[in-house]
């Protein structure tokens, strides 16, 4: 019985996650999630108390806050730089629908805002941490840390959907690696790296 419950939580959380990422939080009813989720209405009340406790669990079960921190040992500018654009893109190839959530959030300016700040925030601060290092250090060349630290978030998290872009395009679609490669080379050469030895 208790494997029946948390096989039904986990597909109703699962459900809210597609139609939040799809739709948003604010166009998504409970109705919704458990009718994808194949699931009595009543059931997101009685596991969860709400949808909005619903919303909290997906960053819970799903954001991998773990792989993040496990990046901020990591003192030296450019490696770190390097390990940070690795594990985003990785993230973000692998669940998709979560990148899509918290942009859909943030687009929103929505209530949740906070939540999500306080889980992606340690990450980004990171960044720019790193940024300050490498200018100071003499490995990156760049004015305004605010503007750039915008510039490197836009590249690494804040990638568009390339659906929507596919018309233009007239290569393959790259793999994971090649996206990691050429994303580094990207940010990298906008940071205006020059190693010591240069």
């Amino acid at each position: 019985m208790a494997h029946q419950e948390s096989d039904m939580k986990i597909k109703i959380v699962l459900a809210a996650k597609k139609l939040f990422a799809e739709h948003g939080y604010d166009a998504t009813s409970v109705r919704q999630i458990c009718e994808e989720a194949g699931a009595n209405v009543a059931l997101v009340s009685y596991y969860f108390g709400g949808k909005e406790s619903v919303f909290h669990e997906i960053f819970h079960q799903f954001f991998p806050s773990h792989k993040l921190s496990g990046l901020f040992d990591i003192e030296d500018p450019v490696e770190g730089i390097k390990a940070i654009i690795k594990e985003i893109i990785l993230i973000r190839n692998k669940d998709p629908q979560m990148i899509s959530l918290i942009q859909m959030e943030i687009i929103m300016a929505s209530p949740r805002i906070e939540k999500i700040r306080a889980l992606v925030f340690p990450a980004w601060e990171r960044v720019r941490y790193l940024l300050e290092k490498g200018r100071r250090e003499g490995y990156f060349h760049f004015d305004s840390l605010d503007s750039t630290l915008m510039f490197v978030l836009g590249s690494i998290f804040f990638y568009k959907q390339r659906d929507f872009f596919e018309p233009l395009f007239s290569e393959p679609r790259p793999e994971t690696g090649t996206i990691i490669q050429q994303t580094t080379t990207y940010v990298l050469n906008a940071l205006g790296y020059q190693s010591k030895g240069e």
